[in-house]
């Protein structure tokens, strides 16, 4: 295993990480706020940051020479990922339970294992199957939750969710030529103007002289948490098959749930550490268990080499 590789899964088990944390705040963040001002906000906060990122490492030439294709290709991931499937998921989520639109949401990783196979020639082994099994009814099993039937809320949520499957495909293209932050910065500051657009025509930018200190804060530590999940992301996603990367990811959920169990007193039931395991076994599976092993033994040289 190549320790670019080995580096690669131990970011996107970060970027997984950060997710069950940013669920579990943006819980909080939202409430009393309007939606799609909320994730303009934070998107555009976190296109900031990116620029800053951008010259603090000296990026920016790179950014300078891009071609009109490169442009275009940006343009379309901040299109299809950074704002499309922002606004419909949000707008899905009012219209539906938490429960159906979580679990349709953590069923992405289906639909990136096949867009995989066909645009980016990824080989499929064959215990993947078992392993997105055991994924489903890990899921079934964690949020305790049956699809009987699909609501309109359902069908956009299911929209969203493939929009961010095609759009992670194009970001594994995109990144065989660009650096992870300018791919992040596309889909974030790209993304950001789409949804400012929408938000023009529909009057939402006039809420913002209204907004309050706390609606502020909320945003840049939603913000800050979202500029984590990005970088860690896509720069895992550069070493790493996109099928796996998105198989790792389903970790979040979990995370999520011990959060509130430990700062909320929710219960932790049965059910849900069935499908913590699972989820594990699957996550373990679609990896291998000697990618893992190794991955946790450079793990502190990992750790160090990024510090320096």
């Amino acid at each position: 295993m190549s320790k670019q590789y080995s580096q690669g899964i131990t970011l996107v088990f970060g970027t997984a990480i950060i997710s069950g944390f940013a669920i579990f705040i943006n819980s909080f963040g939202v409430k009393g706020f309007n939606p799609y001002l909320y994730a303009f906000l934070r998107n555009i906060l976190v296109a900031l940051f990116l620029v800053g990122l951008i010259f603090g490492i000296k990026e920016f030439p790179r950014l300078k020479k891009l071609k009109k294709k490169d442009w275009l290709l940006l343009a379309i991931i901040g299109l299809v990922g950074g704002s499309i499937p922002f606004l419909l998921f949000f707008k899905g989520l009012s219209m539906t339970t938490a429960a159906s639109g979580a679990f349709i949401h953590k069923t992405m990783f289906i639909y990136v294992v096949i867009l995989a196979a066909v645009f980016l020639k990824e080989k499929i082994p064959s215990r993947l199957f078992i392993t997105g099994a055991l994924l489903l009814m890990g899921n079934l099993y964690f949020l305790k939750f049956l699809p009987v039937s699909f609501q309109m809320g359902d069908l956009l949520v299911l929209a969203a969710t493939l929009f961010w499957a095609v759009e992670n495909i194009i970001s594994k293209h995109a990144l065989k030529t660009l650096s992870p932050r300018i791919v992040a910065f596309g889909r974030m500051g790209i993304g950001s103007i789409f949804i400012a657009i929408f938000l023009f025509f529909t009057g939402g930018l006039s809420a913002i002289p209204t907004l309050s200190t706390l609606h502020w804060q909320w945003v840049f530590i939603s913000g800050a948490i979202l500029f984590g999940y990005v970088t860690t992301w896509y720069t895992g996603l550069k070493y790493v098959n996109v099928s796996t990367a998105t198989v790792i990811l389903l970790l979040g959920s979990p995370i999520t749930s011990l959060l509130a169990f430990i700062f909320q007193g929710q219960s932790f039931t049965v059910h849900q550490l069935i499908g913590t395991g699972l989820l594990i076994l699957g996550i373990g599976l679609a990896i291998g268990l000697r990618v893992i092993w190794e991955t946790l033994r450079n793990l502190p040289k990992f750790v160090y080499a990024s510090r320096t």
